[in-house]
Parts: structure tokens; sequence; C-alpha cells
């Protein structure tokens, strides 16, 4: 029972990755889930094709790597964050579509909230903005919008949680409903210092106390697999969300570490040890993955349209027809002949927070063609994502902190060479990209394999981690700093 069972559910696919006590890929399997876009700025999941793709997946994996359950020391969870469910306690079944973390809808309930005097308590209690990309305003609209939920849920009818509560409840057989520190604290529920559902946010938004999962640390015991799933019994070990989980994978576990993912949205982390460190260059302060009983912190920044605008060059633009070509297409030429290209199709994250942004296009001319537009999205994601990480550097030399002298990096798009490089060179840092790059799934794993008792400590994960290339910077800084402030005068634009 030298193997450990990743389940990462993310944003556009399901995925399980088994992995050996050293942290190496044994089998990995995915299934891609389908996007619902019932209105402008409102995506859903289907819940049920989460569970069952996710459940399948397991299955593909096991028998890809010919392993049956009874060799497998426990299962890791790990999963898209924000994306809310509610389902009713007695079947396991939905009441209504997942609402996804990208999804817009709740922007009026936000405002309200603002309106009422709610937005500093929130923000001083939850490390959060206000915001409709956080969980809580989602349940306070399928309360609102479902026919008879909000009864049904003040009868401790029903259920809420986001995609790991959902996976273990379905896992479990509906024996267990649970969650851990780092998914709990994107809810705009939790108070991330008392380690508790705070009663007063509650009421703000009017939810019941008893929808709500138990809290538990990221490595620990969840509950234990029906049986009949898999084949065999066994143990949950370990939770935590697809960030939170991507910095464990890392062995960013010290103070000042920071990883950057670079999936659907980019989702750049750093590690603040036990200390809640407050921004005040647009980022949140959320819980880390928690090994233990004690409380671990990290500032975050979020891109929402990150690898996602190369799907839109291959399904909008049909620029390209596998995403895979996008690389080839931007290296046709030897830069973007000037174009900028600001995919705020969602509005735009941290460190801007504009909901109200839309995509743009800038720096056109006669000669530009798909091939600049191409380049352009791509280094849209470095510029981004460089954004994070100076705003992350006023934050660290505000607390006294030293810079950060490297960027370790995972995620699909950190596969793109060009990117990897162009990211070091708007840094003026190296980038790390590791051997293992699935990170994501990995942190779920070492989480499980500590509570599991397959790693004795923290630092044997630490020993495990293996760097792939070095990405140096070779652009002169000067030629950076006009970049980002090119990048921040088409930002500009983008507000309507």
């Amino acid at each position: 029972m030298r193997y450990l069972l990743s389940m990462d559910q993310g944003t556009s696919s399901s995925r399980s990755v088994i992995f050996d006590a050293n942290g190496q890929v044994v089998a990995m399997a995915q299934r891609e889930l389908t996007q619902h876009f019932p209105q402008p700025g409102w995506v859903e999941h289907d819940p049920m094709e989460i569970w069952h793709s996710q459940l399948q997946t397991a299955r593909d994996a096991l028998a890809q790597a010919g392993l049956s359950a009874r060799q497998i020391r426990a299962i890791g969870i790990t999963n898209q964050r924000e994306t809310s469910v509610l389902w009713r306690r007695s079947t396991g079944v939905p009441l209504h579509p997942a609402i996804v973390w990208q999804d817009r809808r709740t922007e009026p309930l936000c405002a309200a909230l603002r309106a009422q005097g709610h937005e500093g308590s929130i923000r001083a209690k939850t490390g959060l903005l206000l915001d409709a990309y956080f969980s809580g305003t989602k349940l306070q609209w399928l309360l609102d919008h479902v026919p008879g939920a909000r009864a049904q849920a003040e009868a401790g009818e029903l259920a809420f949680g986001t995609i790991d509560s959902w996976l273990i409840w379905q896992l479990t057989g509906g024996a267990v409903h649970a969650t851990d520190a780092s998914n709990a604290a994107r809810t705009l529920l939790f108070n991330i210092h008392s380690n508790q559902w705070d009663t007063e946010l509650l009421e703000a938004m009017r939810i019941p106390a008893s929808l709500l999962p138990r809290v538990q640390p990221s490595a620990s015991h969840f509950g234990t697999l029906a049986p009949a799933l898999l084949g065999h019994a066994v143990a949950i070990g370990g939770v935590a969300g697809d960030q939170q989980s991507a910095l464990f994978g890392q062995a960013c576990v010290d103070a000042g570490m920071v990883k950057n993912t670079y999936g659907t949205g980019c989702f750049m982390l750093m590690h603040t040890g036990q200390h809640c460190e407050s921004s005040g260059n647009g980022l949140i302060s959320t819980r880390a993955a928690q090994t233990t009983a004690q409380a671990e912190f990290a500032l975050e920044g979020s891109v929402f349209v990150g690898g996602a605008v190369v799907q839109w060059l291959r399904d909008g633009l049909h620029a390209i027809q596998h995403s895979s070509e996008v690389q080839a297409l931007a290296e046709s030429v030897p830069d973007t002949g000037g174009v900028m290209l600001v995919p705020a199709f969602a509005g735009l994250g941290a460190p801007y927070w504009k909901p109200d942004a839309r995509a743009s296009i800038t720096g056109l001319t006669r000669g530009s063609t798909l091939a600049h537009i191409a380049r352009a999205a791509l280094e849209s994601i470095a510029f981004q994502s460089a954004a994070l990480l100076q705003a992350m550097q006023r934050d660290a030399q505000a607390h006294g902190q030293a810079p950060v002298t490297e960027l370790r990096v995972d995620g699909g798009a950190c596969a793109n060479n060009l990117l990897m490089q162009f990211q070091a060179d708007l840094l003026g840092i190296p980038v790390l990209r590791p051997k293992v790059t699935e990170t994501t799934a990995l942190g779920a794993a070492y989480l499980a394999g500590l509570s599991s008792g397959l790693y004795q400590s923290v630092e044997e994960i630490r020993q495990l981690w293996r760097i792939e290339r070095r990405f140096e910077p070779t652009m002169a800084p000067a030629r950076a700093q006009e970049l980002m402030q090119r990048w921040d005068y088409a930002v500009a634009q983008t507000v309507l």
C-alpha cells in the first residue's frame, strides 16, 4: 500500500492521478467536463456529471496502472474552489446546477452587502474581497431562487458544499459532510482567524448554519470510500482547494515561497507561515493547506482568464485547431507587433478587481495577423501573472520581508517554453518548472500520505521536489518595465 490516488476535480475536467511514494506519476486518467453558459456572465456545471466523471477517472487510472483499490494507501481530493453545490441530504440529488467560480450573477447581492456596510467585516474575518467570485453569495442566490430551497434549508433537509464536500458526500455514500480549512476559507462565511463558520456573516447572507460542512485540517481522516465504488474501502486522507494543494505539491511550505499555477485561470500564492498577512495591493489573505491543527496562511492573487485565452483562440477565433498549436503560431512572428490583448472576458481579478472590465485588443495595424494576436494572447498570461507578483513584492516589502527570488510554476500552460521564458523576462527572477508538473494532484496525494502515515513529516515531502528546467531572465530590466507600462495602459482601456 505505497500508492496514493489523487482525485483532481477541475473547472474543465475531472482527473485521477496515481502516485507512488516518491511522488512520481504511475497512471493518469482524465475526462472533459461540459461547460454551461445559460446567460451572459453565468457559468454552470452539472454536479452529477462532476461526480460520475470523477469516479470513472479513478476506475480508469486504476485499470491503467494495473492496480486494485486494495493497493491504494489513501485518497486525496483537490478541487476547483468556490464552485457551489446545494443538494438534498436524503437522496444526495442536487437542487440546481453547480454555480461555477467564474459566474458573475451574484454581483448585485455583493453590491447590496456593501450598501449594508458588511464589506469591512467580511474582509477582516475572511481575508477576502466582497466579490461574486466567492461562494457565500452563490449559496444565498440558490436559497433565494430555487423554489422551496430556503424552507428546506431551514428545516435541515439540505446540504451545501464546494466540490470537495460534494465528492466526499458521494464517495462515502452520504456518511460524511466535511470540508477542509483551505476550501472553507473561500466561502465568505468562514472566519480564518477563529477557524469557525461566522455567525454574523451567516446572518448577513441569511444562510442557516445547518447547511454547512464540518471543517477539518487538510491532512486528516475525511471518511472511508464506500467499498462498492472501487472494490475496496479506502481512507480519504487529504483534501485541499486546488491552489493550496498546488502550493503544497510545490513544497512551498515556508514563508516567502511563491508558486503560480497556469490553468483555466492563473493563481499565484505566497506562503506566509502561521501569520495572516493583509494586502494593500489587491491580493487576498487565505488559508494554506493545513497539515496539523495549527493554522497556516497565504497571500493569493487570482487571474480569471489564463489558459482559457488559448481555448478562445481555438473555439472563438478558430485561429488554431488544437491548443497545442498555439506556441508554433506565436513563434511564427518575432513579437506581437505592438498588439496587446487583455483577456477580461469575465472581468479582471487581482490585483485590479474590475468586474465590469471587458476583453480588448489594442495596437492593431494593417500588418497585424492571427499570429500576432496569438502571441499577444500568450503574453497576456505572463503580464497578468507579473502584475500579481509585483503586488506580492510590494506587500512583502511593506511587511519587512525579503523580496521573492524565484517563482515555481505548474499547470498545463507551464509546458509552453515561450510563455515561461517571457514570464522570467518580465519578472526579472528565475522561473522554476518541476519534473512533476501535476502539482495540484500531487499536493492532495502528499496530504493523504501524511495523514495515513506514508510520510512522517513535511520535510520528507520537501526533499521529493525536483526541478526540470530553470528559465533565467534575459530581457533588460528597462525593457521589461516598458512592457509592463504598456500592459497597464492596455488594462486601463478595458474598463467601460
